[in-house]
Formats: C-alpha cells, sequence, structure tokens
C-alpha cells in the first residue's frame, strides 16, 4: 500500500516521491543498464535519464499493466540498447583494450558474485544451452531477435519460438 501511495505521489510530481524511488530502485536500474552498456559511468548517466524521463512522462504509467519497477525497467533497458546501438557508442568501442574483453569473460563466469545478477545462475541452470544464449542475447546483451539470428545463425522465427519458450521455463523455475 505505501509503495502505491509512493508512485501516486511521483505522479503528481512530489519530489520526495522521486527522491525516495530513485533510491529504492537507482541500483537495480543502473546494474541492468551496465550489463546491456558494459561501463558504468555511462550506465550512471543513462540511470539518471531514464529517472528523468520517467518523471516528465509519469502519466504514461499506468498500474494495471504492471508494477511501476517493470515499466522503469523497461525504460531503462531500451535506453541502454539505443546506447549501444548509437554511432557514439559503437565509435567508442572501435579501440577497446583487450583488458575490456578479459573482464566480460571473467564477469560472466560468476554470476553469483554480482549484486544485479544474484539468482540468475540458479534460474538458468536447469535450461538447455540454446535458452541460454537466446536469453544472453535478448536481455543482458541488448541485441534485437534480428540480430539474435544472424548471431546464432538460425531463422529469425526460430529465435522468437525459443525465447517464448525458454522465458516459459524459466517462469516455472521460478513457480517451484
Amino acid at each position: 500500500m505505501e509503495l502505491e501511495l509512493l508512485v501516486d505521489n511521483f505522479r503528481n510530481k512530489d519530489q520526495k516521491a522521486f527522491e525516495k524511488l530513485y533510491g529504492m530502485y537507482s541500483d537495480n536500474i543502473c546494474g541492468v543498464i551496465n550489463t546491456i552498456v558494459k561501463n558504468n559511468d555511462i550506465a550512471e548517466e543513462i540511470c539518471q535519464d531514464v529517472f528523468v524521463k520517467a518523471w516528465n512522462n509519469c502519466e504514461s504509467y499506468n498500474s494495471s499493466k504492471g508494477r511501476f519497477f517493470t515499466w522503469i525497467l523497461n525504460i531503462a533497458r531500451n535506453a541502454a540498447i539505443d546506447q549501444v546501438r548509437s554511432k557514439a557508442h559503437k565509435n567508442s568501442k572501435q579501440n577497446l583494450s583487450s583488458d575490456f574483453f578479459v573482464n566480460i569473460l571473467e564477469d560472466s563466469n560468476d554470476l553469483n558474485t554480482e549484486v544485479d545478477t544474484i539468482g540468475l545462475k540458479s534460474l538458468l541452470k536447469n535450461l538447455k544451452e540454446k535458452c541460454v544464449q537466446i536469453i544472453d542475447l535478448l536481455y543482458f546483451q541488448g541485441y534485437t531477435q534480428k540480430e539474435a539470428s544472424e548471431e546464432l545463425e538460425i531463422p529469425i522465427g526460430t529465435v522468437k519460438t525459443r525465447n517464448r519458450s525458454c522465458i516459459s521455463q524459466i517462469r516455472s523455475n521460478i513457480a517451484i
């Protein structure tokens, strides 16, 4: 009930509600963004932009369609993907040191120690490798379904079907 009141106050442009929701969710939102953009500074900047965008467009939030966190998480994910697809981001990645790639490999192998990924390994452990690949590309690396299709060299329809199937499997694992 308190969260509903907080969100209502946010929608009514209450600055204290904004600060409280930012405090509650910013670390998680930044973590998701950082998973996609792989740069803490850019992730924090995008995170702030996401909350400002949510503030400016708060009338578009509809509690009957989902939770506030899910709404703002979708805004964040889309902003992070837009950043990764931007020309500026692609140009900044042209001359990366080998340390960047080593860190990616080290980070992806130790999911249980990262605060923003605790529990993900247990959700994914019962999935087939093809599901893990699809989930990783679409949700953690920010690929579109078409890009995932090209990367895995499979038809886009197969990507869509596997994605639905894999998400269903994850949901059933959560219910257990």
